[in-house]
């Protein structure tokens, strides 16, 4: 049976393309029918499968098509054409796109030194905040849906995620505040939570922004969150929830963390919030977005 994804057989599903690209997989169909830029190879039981040059074709294609050039013209194109064209696209917006494609390209090719390099060449010019909302965090948000079906190596997201990981401490490291914090969070992932990546900047946001955190880390059980939130009595908790085990029930976690904390705010973020139905316990909020984890981090501190 095929796999989705292997990476050391260079395949990706068209499903992943959809996810990577945000070209429905219908409209790929339509174009691998009408033009010559994809030829997709197929399994033994008749699966489309893609290779790493058609995944980096599509994301050129998307941005291009995105921003004003017709697929028609740029199925004429030459793939040093394709490369010249997205260079020269001129909107900021676009700008961003092409790098969160570069580091999908460096992340799929295990191209590490070249995919920090991108990374480093953007915090030096604009600095980490900024860096981490325009590139890194679309990048993840691109990926993060391959990271939660487990279509990604795990090798790929270790590497992926100890070079990001690095920069958010250095980032947090480096935030140096004379004022005494008006306010304290603590930070924690639950049991079977492990991407710690988000909390990590949210530990950043937090930090530049004069407030105390403390940082639990991952796969915290919550009788150990239960422990220090009475002993530092923070004015919030903070987690993110982006892929955890199969085994975790989300209920049963706020019903959990609720029964134990009543009288301690907490502030959820992540993949799980959005998808979410039934009601919260009157002490949680949901963060559904990174614009709005963004704002609420703006009116604490």
């Amino acid at each position: 049976m095929f796999s989705a994804v292997n990476v050391f057989m260079n395949a990706f599903t068209i499903k992943d393309l959809e996810n990577l690209s945000g070209i429905k997989a219908h409209t790929i169909r339509i174009w691998e029918q009408r033009y010559s830029f994809l030829n997709p190879q197929r399994t033994e039981t008749n699966i489309r499968y893609y290779t790493n040059y058609e995944l980096q074709t599509i994301l050129n294609i998307a941005l291009l098509n995105k921003y004003g050039y017709k697929i028609s013209h740029i199925d004429r194109m030459s793939s040093e054409e394709m490369n010249e064209k997205i260079l020269s696209l001129s909107q900021v917006q676009a700008q961003q796109e092409r790098l969160v494609n570069e580091l999908i390209r460096c992340m799929v090719d295990l191209k590490m030194e070249e995919f920090e390099e991108i990374i480093d060449a953007n915090i030096r010019a604009k600095g980490i905040e900024k860096t981490i909302i325009q590139i890194i965090f679309p990048f993840l948000e691109r990926i993060g849906i391959l990271w939660m079906t487990n279509h990604i190596n795990p090798a790929q997201e270790h590497l992926v995620s100890n070079a990001i990981r690095q920069k958010l401490i250095v980032g947090i490291d480096s935030i140096k505040s004379l004022l005494k914090p008006k306010e304290t969070a603590l930070l924690f992932l639950p049991e079977g939570e492990h991407h710690e990546l988000a909390l990590l900047f949210v530990h950043y946001l937090l930090k530049s922004r004069g407030m105390k955190v403390f940082y639990l880390g991952t796969n915290v059980p919550i009788k150990d969150v239960e422990y220090i939130a009475k002993l530092k009595t923070p004015d919030f908790l903070y987690t993110h929830l982006t892929s955890v085990s199969p085994n975790f029930n989300f209920e049963k976690f706020l019903i959990n963390a609720h029964n134990r904390m009543p009288d301690k705010s907490f502030i959820v973020s992540g993949l799980l919030t959005q998808s979410y139905k039934k009601s919260i316990p009157a002490n949680f909020k949901f963060k559904k977005s990174l614009a709005e984890v963004i704002e609420y981090v703006a009116t604490v501190g």
